[in-house]
């Protein structure tokens, strides 16, 4: 039996790293367990969870360690794109094996100028070699990132050949076009949408789509949840301007290290500011203008304490 269906808000946590640029699995596991107990669901290995600075072997150890630490499977939809095929599919195969209810997947992003055919071939590849009917694929368009994106002409295609495994899409275009038509032409079909980012949550609800899986749900989680429980109350138009401006802070810095230098600050556990090169940490400067900005907004995190060591 497949995993219940993934909706509302994800995201795509944050890897810590000890002092040698390790993966921090205490760290790690306590976020995710933090992130749970605020109601968003775990994108883990996600861009802004460093996840293309990662081995094949330590994303495998870290999904293993959050499962054997009790975080339940069926709140996880681990990223699982890479440019290997043979990374993808074990990758792939290993979380669907764990019970995952679903996978994010990039497409294979070096080589661009790429073909809907080569990406369609390399779709079908890990689909038919991971073999297994609990599969749920969603796909990931970030073109901003990848440089290569998933088309609509593509997606059809491959729900007609795919129409149980492939079963939606987050949409990082930044392109509000781009997201509406796949609530138009897909969503209806059951094939699920959600917006990269929680800037268009409102927009997204109001077409029919899924969520959302943002990169600020690592740190401002509970108002992104709490507009997708009551999209339908009069005052969500107000939330939805309260998030972008919290979320504005963050993307006028490095998006990564400025969450992380927050998680930092709330905890008092500056071991949370690492970074892996070639990202690099805020500067001082920086971070006082991150910090000013977000006790501008009211910002703060609930029960950081947990977070800490």
């Amino acid at each position: 039996m497949s995993a219940p269906k993934l909706r509302g808000v994800l995201s795509p946590v944050l890897t810590p790293f000890d002092a040698d640029l390790s993966p921090s699995v205490p760290r790690f596991v306590r976020h995710c367990r933090w992130l749970l107990d605020q109601g968003v669901g775990l994108s883990v290995f996600g861009t802004n969870s460093e996840a293309n600075s990662l081995t094949l072997q330590e994303k495998r150890g870290l999904l293993d360690a959050l499962l054997a630490h009790g975080i339940p499977p069926d709140r996880l939809m681990p990223g699982t794109g890479a440019c290997a095929l043979g990374d993808t599919i074990e990758l792939t195969r290993h979380a669907v094996a764990a019970g995952c209810a679903g996978v994010l997947m990039l497409p294979p992003f070096f080589y661009k100028g790429i073909s809907d055919e080569g990406l369609f071939r390399s779709f079908a590849r890990v689909i038919d070699a991971v073999a297994d009917e609990r599969l749920r694929l969603y796909l990931y368009h970030i073109p901003p990132v990848s440089l290569v994106g998933i088309s609509l002409a593509l997606i059809e295609r491959l729900l007609k050949a795919y129409p149980r495994a492939v079963a939606g899409i987050k949409d990082s275009s930044g392109d509000w076009n781009n997201t509406a038509a796949l609530l138009r032409e897909f969503q209806p079909e059951g094939f699920d949408v959600f917006a990269g980012t929680e800037t268009v949550l409102l927009p997204t609800l109001r077409g029919g789509g899924a969520g959302c899986i943002t990169a600020t749900g690592n740190v401002n989680p509970a108002p992104i949840v709490h507009l997708y429980k009551h999209w339908r109350d009069a005052d969500a138009d107000d939330r939805q301007k309260a998030l972008n401006e919290t979320r504005a802070v963050f993307q006028a810095l490095p998006m990564i290290a400025a969450m992380k230098a927050t998680i930092a600050r709330q905890t008092g556990d500056n071991g949370w500011a690492a970074v892996r090169p070639p990202l690099v940490e805020i500067e001082p400067a920086q971070r006082a203008a991150l910090a000013a900005g977000l006790d501008a907004c009211g910002f703060h995190m609930p029960n950081a304490s947990a977070l800490a060591a």
